[in-house]
């Protein structure tokens, strides 16, 4: 990893909706930054850089054209950067051949996937030989999964470390799904694909700590008011991932995550559109009527209706005696903050002298404490709300 190469840094589906986002965001981050934009089409690759490089305080990236089912081009790509952050989704049709390059070229890698199955095909097949030859592959480097990652981790720092933690994570706020998320969740939804269980890694030797999800049940929330719906997202295991191996998580750790919903007619409402959409996903003639529902592919809100758009995660911490709330908060979650979360942890992986860890990762374990930080300056807000 310390052999001299091209770029520092390259971006990845840069001529899509969000990718654009991240170029931009990257385009004021990058001053002495050596970085470039890829894809398929050169002229819109060109017409982006120029437009990024417009920006107050920016720098123009170079421009690479590669397509994600030419592994011979990702290898040549790949093995001139030493950072590659990709927006090319859904990334259980798109993305594997991507994180092979990066691993067999010795480049480290950060998505913003919230695809379960697809962690899974990666833990499955390139964990070993990543860790083997010091490549992070960093996963869920979006709203999945870095608002509540790195949100337990700036929470268990406010809570002693010597008895067992619980901590519940209630999120709320609104917003659109981006097309490419609108098709992936859809996907997941038909093949009734959740989040498996983690498989048991070896922790830190130096961590032993027993680590466990909360009771998935519909509850009221008596400290914030109304009610908590379990969300079957890819975060929790991506949460109880990160306990497993990192110190700081007490002698034990139980880790909740919901939805926060003010009425309970709402919570009725919500289940049973989520059942509805589950059967209509899984019926093939139902499934093509939804599929032509949704927003198309690279499509996303212009920036007024991001702009009306927030989120906010709340944390509550218990160990022993001691309780703690924390938030994390920001504004548009799928687009704006999920483009900063990325344009940070690819900076942070170029730049920082992050934890010494590789193999199929965390945001937590894999950036730590130096992209704690950057998040604090540069995307959504970390507080404490009550100690």
């Amino acid at each position: 990893m310390h052999e001299e190469r091209t770029y520092d840094l390259v971006l990845l589906g840069a001529t899509g909706f969000t990718g654009r986002l991240v170029a931009a965001h990257l385009a004021t981050r990058t001053e002495g930054v050596r970085w470039a934009v890829a894809g398929r089409n050169r002229e819109r690759l060109e017409e982006l850089a120029s437009s990024v490089a417009g920006l107050p305080g920016a720098t123009r990236p170079d421009v690479e054209v590669v397509d994600v089912a030419d592994l011979v081009g990702l290898l040549a790509l790949t093995s001139r950067s030493r950072v590659l952050a990709t927006t090319v989704g859904p990334y259980a049709e798109l993305g594997e051949l991507v994180a092979q390059a990066c691993v067999r070229s010795g480049t480290h890698y950060a998505d913003i996937t919230g695809e379960p199955g697809f962690v899974s095909l990666l833990r499955d097949r390139y964990d070993a030989d990543a860790a083997n030859r010091g490549v992070k592959l960093v996963t869920c480097c979006g709203f999945d999964s870095v608002p509540h990652d790195l949100g337990v981790r700036f929470t268990v720092d406010h809570l002693p470390d010597d008895v067992p933690l619980t901590v519940r994570a209630y999120v709320s706020g609104q917003g659109r799904f981006s097309g490419g998320t609108a098709h992936s969740a859809l996907a997941a939804i038909g093949a009734r694909t959740l989040p498996r269980p983690d498989r048991g890694d070896d922790p830190d030797p130096r961590v032993q700590r027993r680590v466990a999800p909360l009771p998935a049940r519909i509850h009221r929330i008596e400290q914030l008011g109304g009610w908590g719906v379990p969300l079957p997202t890819i975060d929790p295991v991506i949460v109880l991932r990160s306990a497993r191996v990192l110190e700081g998580y007490g002698s034990a750790f139980r880790y909740g995550h919901f939805a926060r919903v003010r009425r309970l007619p709402t919570v009725v409402g919500g289940v049973a559109a989520a059942g509805s959409a589950a059967a209509l996903a899984s019926f093939g003639p139902t499934r093509g009527l939804l599929e032509r529902a949704l927003p198309a592919r690279g499509e996303g809100p212009d920036e007024a209706t991001r702009q009306r758009s927030s989120f906010s995660v709340t944390f509550l911490g218990r160990g022993g005696d001691t309780e703690v709330t924390t938030r994390v908060s920001g504004g548009d979650p799928g687009y704006d903050e999920t483009a900063r979360m990325l344009g940070e942890a690819a900076l942070s992986l170029a730049l920082d002298e992050g934890p010494d860890a590789a193999g199929v990762l965390t945001p937590a374990v894999g950036l730590g404490r130096p992209y704690l930080d950057r998040l604090m300056a540069h995307g959504p807000r970390f507080e404490v709300v009550h100690a």
